[in-house]
């Protein structure tokens, strides 16, 4: 729950209840991945999304239920085998959806992980969204369950297992990095789930982990879902010119976080880069080698290169493509990109490597302002991130969503 979970918090101080609904897995062109979620307050307030509008209408009416009876359940959505388009997803994904009621008892997770949110560290809430795997398949009212997928499962009477699992569902452990909050209901559960969770963590994935009632990693018995809570990736745009402002921009919109640097700092001011997170004045190179050694950048990162200078673009680039950045982008002419090839393969950088430089930055939008080049150096950011094509999707068959 990423984009809800300062609306979560901040009910739950209130003392107010809210029923929240997380995707918690999915299957072939599924609109969301795991992790979107949705809440629904009391005062029938919503905020968020599961699937872009194909089922938040049925999944309503589930969370008002589950906010009056506090029963958890577990659903799952996929396209109606005789009306693809009454209460399913029309773009032929399958996902499941776990709802749950959290209040006021939920709040030593969520402050824990608010408190790691605003000091800038990963974080990690661990929900139990199905117990027992004898148990049927949850009702979903869109015709029958993907069966390449595990059982969707409902909440049960206390007392059904030798395990009890019905008290399982709903519990929650949050994961801080530096310490634990809460239980899962058993301590080796808890010590398997932590270990695990840790390591979705650092990649900063949120999915489904899969246990035995103590612990056990056997396959069966409880699923946890596990929420993570990444610190944002960073985006560094080097050049303090007008396109630097507008990439800045489209750079926090798409969830970065955003560094201007420039060597000159007539220009790398905080007034001209209102929408960075922080402007630095230093030489490019240093300042990427500074964060390099500083272990603050890893393979999410993403660097733009808009000076289009050799005595700051060449060392620059001669460092970030030596390393495993997401994206590595540099502005310039097709004259100014030779030259730069031509420099950096001299600077010892292997065909690999320089394969890797997007250069000219940006795909062909046939763009012309500072504001339209943002857009076609974020397509293509976005492009690199998942795997895209950059083709318009009616010259393309097969799922629009790609797995990943």
């Amino acid at each position: 729950m990423p984009d809800v979970f300062d609306e979560v918090h901040r009910r739950c101080r209130d003392d107010e209840p809210v029923a929240l609904a997380t995707v918690v897995a999915t299957w072939h062109s599924a609109p969301q991945p795991p992790g979107a979620a949705m809440v629904v307050a009391t005062d029938g307030t919503v905020v968020g999304s599961v699937s872009g509008g194909c089922v938040e209408a049925d999944l309503y009416e589930r969370a008002r239920r589950v906010l009056d009876t506090g029963q958890p359940e577990l659903c799952r959505y996929g396209i109606s085998d005789d009306d693809a388009y009454t209460v399913g997803l029309t773009c032929g994904g399958v996902l499941d959806v776990f709802v749950e009621r959290v209040d006021a008892s939920a709040l030593p997770a969520l402050d824990a992980v608010a408190a790691a949110r605003r000091s800038g560290h990963p974080a990690a809430i661990v929900t139990c969204v199905a117990a027992d795997a004898a148990l049927p398949p949850a009702r979903t009212g869109i015709g029958p369950a993907d069966t390449d997928g595990p059982p969707a499962q409902a909440g049960h009477p206390p007392g059904v297992g030798p395990s009890d699992p019905a008290r399982r569902l709903g519990r929650r452990l949050a994961l801080t990095g530096q310490r634990t909050v809460g239980s899962l209901g058993d301590d080796r559960l808890d010590d398997a789930a932590s270990a695990d969770a840790l390591g979705l963590l650092a990649a900063g994935r949120s999915g489904i982990l899969r246990y035995g009632y103590h612990g056990q990693r056997r396959g069966d018995g409880v699923s946890l879902f596990v929420t993570a809570y990444a610190s944002p990736p960073r985006m560094i745009v080097f050049g303090a010119i007008d396109f630097a402002a507008a990439v800045a921009r489209i750079g926090g919109f798409l969830g970065y976080r955003v560094t201007v640097c420039d060597a000159r700092p007539v220009f790398a001011t905080a007034r001209r880069f209102p929408e960075a997170d922080e402007v630095v004045v230093q030489w490019p190179h240093r300042y990427l080698r500074t964060e390099l050694a500083a272990d603050r950048l890893d393979e999410r990162t993403v660097v733009c290169v808009l000076t289009h200078d050799p005595k700051f673009d060449v060392p620059l680039l001669e460092l970030a493509l030596r390393h495993r950045l997401a994206y590595v982008g540099a502005m310039g002419s097709r004259r100014t990109h030779d030259e730069r090839h031509k420099l950096l393969s001299e600077a010892g950088l292997s065909p690999a490597q320089l394969a890797r430089l997007a250069s000219p930055i940006g795909l062909d939008l046939g763009g012309r302002t500072p504001e339209e080049t943002a857009v076609s150096v974020a397509a293509q950011i976005v492009a690199a991130r998942w795997g895209g094509t950059g083709r318009p999707l009616a010259a393309l068959d097969g799922p629009i969503h790609q797995p990943g």
